[in-house]
């Protein structure tokens, strides 16, 4: 047992020391592409374009559900892209996409809220490819022994993005006001993540192909059709899609949830901040567990912690010391989740169509926490609170949790996936 311990961190080793440009360069994109920074960033833009427009919390967060709906309609696409193509150009010409279509956001004339919805509707349109979708499968082809951590780390990038964007956001609000701000931060994936992917980012030649990643696992899995027809596939969909509608809202609203409880803007930042971490702490933790547990089962636990968190932010009077535990919790749990799709997603229908699949996968987590967000403007326009809709979303976190013990064990998926008619 020593040697075959030994021997299996070495293998983690020489993983991440034949794949850690790609990681790297994977975790920045992720960090300034279409998933994490608009999630960050409207909501601290709210207030400022109702007080500009008139137009109400609910009709504001629409924008951010066109963005969810028609991203998360197109990640099939982009996933079937990335198999045929290579996850290479994919995400390259995708975040540069991004760059262009979040500055536009705050270029939209605002004398007719169409021009607003366009804008985000644009952003979904070529921006997805910017996401774990693409960034995620190079990933798993370069690691399998440690999968499990280096999807954690990858997806740190949003962690990163929490703790640091929120932060930009505010200074750029104050100094240029919400169009300045989304100009500003159009310069994150222009800049930053998009040379790093052309210096580093690709796929590994068959040489450097992981040397436990035998039997042709690399191109053995289930096709999109045969995954679609395995009950496995709509439990997780399911679990995916009530996370969705619990976290997505919450995050997006978290600034006027906080406010709820007297706190100020800059607060906030802080609070957002704080989820950072807990995302990043949820990343490494969750993916170091499920590369030694049953995945399905370290999640229940992760999973029940934020629908306390939601319990402890409702009404108006909480103590600062339990907002900030509240969004901890909430950040962990959200770590965790992000991790699930994609470690899932390659453990029970492999990687010979891995893109199409984490595509549909994707597409409920992306649609409804963009209607999330509407959900919970709703309820605070009709009520004067959240409270309703959190009490909600922590029930949904619960069941959520308990779909996932159904999925019973891992399936052999080292033999070649029937080739598609």
């Amino acid at each position: 047992m020593n040697g075959q311990a030994m021997g299996g961190a070495t293998q983690q080793k020489g993983e991440f020391r034949a794949g850690w440009k790609i990681l790297v360069a994977g975790l920045v994109g992720v960090a300034c592409g279409a998933s994490p920074v608009p999630f960050n960033v409207i909501g601290f833009a709210i207030d400022p374009i109702r007080q500009e427009t008139g137009w109400s919390i609910a009709a504001i967060s629409l924008g951010f559900t066109v963005f969810g709906v028609v991203a998360s309609l197109l990640a099939p696409a982009y996933g079937w892209l990335s198999d045929r193509y290579g996850v290479r150009p994919v995400a390259i010409w995708s975040t540069v996409g991004f760059a262009a279509s979040f500055a536009c956001v705050g270029l939209i004339p605002t004398t007719h809220i169409g021009w607003f919805y366009g804008a985000w509707f644009l952003v979904g349109l070529v921006g997805i490819g910017s996401t774990p979708v693409t960034w995620s499968r190079a990933v798993n082809m370069w690691f399998r022994k440690s999968r499990g951590l280096a999807l954690g780390v990858l997806l740190l990038g949003t962690s990163i993005c929490a703790l640091v964007v929120p932060r930009l956001a505010v200074a750029a609000l104050e100094q240029w006001g919400w169009r300045g701000m989304f100009l500003s931060l159009s310069l994150l994936p222009l800049l930053v993540a998009t040379p790093l992917a052309l210096a580093w980012f690709r796929e590994p030649r068959p040489e450097e192909i992981p040397s436990a990643a035998a039997g042709n696992e690399l191109l053995s899995g289930m096709t999109l059709r045969q995954a679609m027809r395995d009950r496995r596939f709509w439990t997780l969909w399911l679990s995916i899609s009530l996370v969705a509608i619990a976290y997505g809202g919450a995050h997006v609203h978290m600034p006027k949830i906080i406010a709820q409880h007297g706190m100020s803007t800059k607060d906030a930042a802080g609070v957002m901040g704080l989820i950072g971490v807990a995302l990043m702490t949820g990343r490494i933790v969750t993916g170091w567990l499920f590369d030694r547990f049953w995945a399905p089962l370290v999640c229940l636990p992760i999973l029940l912690i934020p629908g306390l968190a939601c319990w402890m932010l409702t009404g108006s009077n909480a103590s600062e010391a339990t907002v900030l535990s509240a969004a901890f919790m909430l950040g962990f749990a959200a770590g965790a989740e992000a991790d699930v799709i994609a470690f899932l997603a390659s453990r029970y229908f492999g990687l010979a169509h891995y893109g199409k699949i984490y595509g549909m996968l994707y597409m409920p987590f992306g649609m409804l926490a963009g209607l999330s967000p509407v959900l919970y403007g709703w309820v605070k326009d009709n009520t004067g609170t959240y409270d309703n809709m959190l009490i909600i979303a922590a029930v949904l976190f619960a069941v959520a949790a308990g779909l996932l013990l159904t999925m019973g064990r891992y399936p052999d998926l080292t033999l070649p996936a029937e080739t598609p008619a």
